[in-house]
């Protein structure tokens, strides 16, 4: 049986060096692909979280020869290009681009189990060859699970009452004694070179975790409605694009389905085992407030089994929900439903209310606005307008998404009474026009009504176990809007080279 440890998260005590002002020598970078350039490379869009980054004449050769570079990148050959390559990994306008490696690796994996013997036995097959610690977390049955661990020669380690993942976890990191432990949940599937691909990112001393491409086990092509949706729109495929990870970036977290992480890192941010869901988003987001990174790196895949139960599936969305204000309590502002400007929430009101010049006037005013604040920047203007326009897109659909999430109630009323309000009509069209622009892009193999109907459908099961989060914990956390005063200081634009 593994020792019993404290069900909460194990302090921060170990300090954390500075980080490295140069990025690693020998190690490949590339523009990311969202990364814009305007004024002849002197300013830039992007990154994670999006910003403007505006650059210093000595940076521009060196800005230049990236974007040639192309997807393959470069390896910066001299101080100025590592110590700019290291300010823009680090603000999400570029990626590493290691190469892959074959092991055999570092790594001990560590499988939390709880029942379902079958789904662990196909997960062990996948993970031969590597040291392998299964973690029993309380199975009512503990002969399949101990087999099953036997059959492929893992080590296994017992709790005497279920405790959740995150207890698992660190039982299981406990002990490694690899530099790197790999989390892998018992329906889950590395494919092969997957350790190839993610291991090799670690070449970067600010990476503290690394996550792969987590995608349904289907077949092809998918049976059932629910399966195409899932083909398409699984809650834990992140997308085809690496990213660096952080709250409020495209990718705001990756799950724990399967992480790689750097064991010393574990000995001071464990998993909080008081958080039986949303632990995965905790860890994450601590590791990114003691200044270190989580990579995402899709082209390593691996393979998990979906719920494919009408009932099963809407039951886990929710219970995705539930953690919510947990998460909130420790993560205060993180988890607010929407944050619009008060500029972008004004113009949206007149455009609502079928006042379109004076939604105009107000986009204008905000633009002019920015453009002040960014005085002296080559192509303020279009800079500003883009910007403005770029933010007032953004804050209709995360309104929209809200009104299908967090505020549903108020969703449904603005789809029940569409024909009859003009600003319920508005929030319907937040509602469900971003739906139809992804209809478009991920070409799901569903009709339009079905992809509109299964997703309004997967977002109120969600904002359901919010709702039911907020109740139980009395907080107004994660429904309340965060309205932002835009232009006040300069956070997300800064000069860079």
């Amino acid at each position: 049986m593994a020792p019993r440890r404290p069900r909460k998260a194990v302090p921060m005590t170990r300090h954390t060096p500075a980080p490295p002002a140069l990025f690693p020598a020998g190690l490949r970078v590339a523009l990311a692909p969202s990364t814009s350039f305007r004024a002849s490379g002197r300013v830039a869009t992007g990154g994670a979280p999006w910003g403007v980054a505006r650059f210093k004449e000595a940076a521009l050769p060196y800005l230049a020869e990236l974007r040639r570079a192309g997807p393959g990148g470069l390896v910066p050959g001299t101080a100025l290009g590592r110590a700019l390559a290291r300010q823009l990994v680090d603000r999400g306008l570029a990626h590493p681009v290691p190469a892959s490696r074959p092991g055999p690796h570092p790594v001990t994996v560590v499988v939390p189990a709880y029942g379902r013997a079958h789904e662990l036995d196909r997960c062990l097959g996948a993970l031969h060859g590597l040291p392998v610690v299964v973690v029993d977390d309380g199975s009512p049955d503990a002969g399949p699970v101990r087999e099953a661990a036997e059959r492929h020669g893992a080590r296994l380690v017992r709790h005497d009452v279920n405790r959740g993942p995150a207890a698992a976890r660190n039982t299981g990191a406990a002990l490694a004694d690899t530099p790197l432990v790999a989390f892998v949940d018992s329906d889950c599937r590395p494919a092969d070179g997957c350790l190839d691909i993610l291991v090799p990112s670690f070449d970067d001393p600010k990476v503290a975790a690394v996550a792969p491409r987590i995608v349904p086990d289907l077949p092809l092509p998918p049976r059932g409605l629910l399966a195409r949706y899932e083909a398409a729109r699984s809650a834990l495929d992140l997308g085809r694009d690496q990213d660096l990870v952080r709250p409020r970036a495209r990718v705001g977290f990756v799950p724990t389905a399967t992480l790689v992480v750097r064991r010393d890192v574990l000995r001071d941010v464990a998993f909080d085992e008081e958080l039986r869901l949303g632990e995965d988003v905790d860890f994450v987001w601590r590791l990114h407030d003691r200044g270190l990174h989580v990579r995402y790196q899709p082209r390593a895949r691996v393979a998990h089994t979906p719920r494919l139960a009408w009932r099963a599936a809407a039951r886990r969305r929710h219970e995705y929900g539930t953690s919510a204000a947990a998460l909130a309590r420790r993560h205060p502002g993180r988890l607010a439903p929407v944050r619009p400007s008060v500029w972008n929430l004004l113009t949206l009101a007149f455009v609502a209310q079928g006042r379109p010049r004076a939604g105009a006037v107000s986009a204008l005013v905000s633009a002019g606005l920015l453009r002040r604040r960014l005085a002296g920047t080559p192509g303020a203007t279009g800079l500003s307008v883009s910007v403005v326009a770029q933010g007032l897109v953004a804050d209709a659909s995360t309104l929209g998404l809200a009104l299908r999430r967090e505020w549903w109630p108020l969703g449904l009323l603005c789809l029940a009474t569409a024909g009859r309000s003009r600003l319920a009509r508005s929030g319907a069209v937040a509602m469900l026009a971003p739906l139809a622009a992804e209809w478009v892009t991920r070409g799901p193999r569903l009709g339009p009504v079905p992809w509109a109907v299964l997703r309004c459908l997967d977002d109120l099961a969600y904002g359901t176990g919010v709702t039911a989060s907020a109740l139980r914990h009395r907080s107004l956390a994660v429904i309340a809007p965060r309205i932002q005063l835009p232009f006040t200081k300069r956070t997300d634009d800064r000069q860079t080279g």
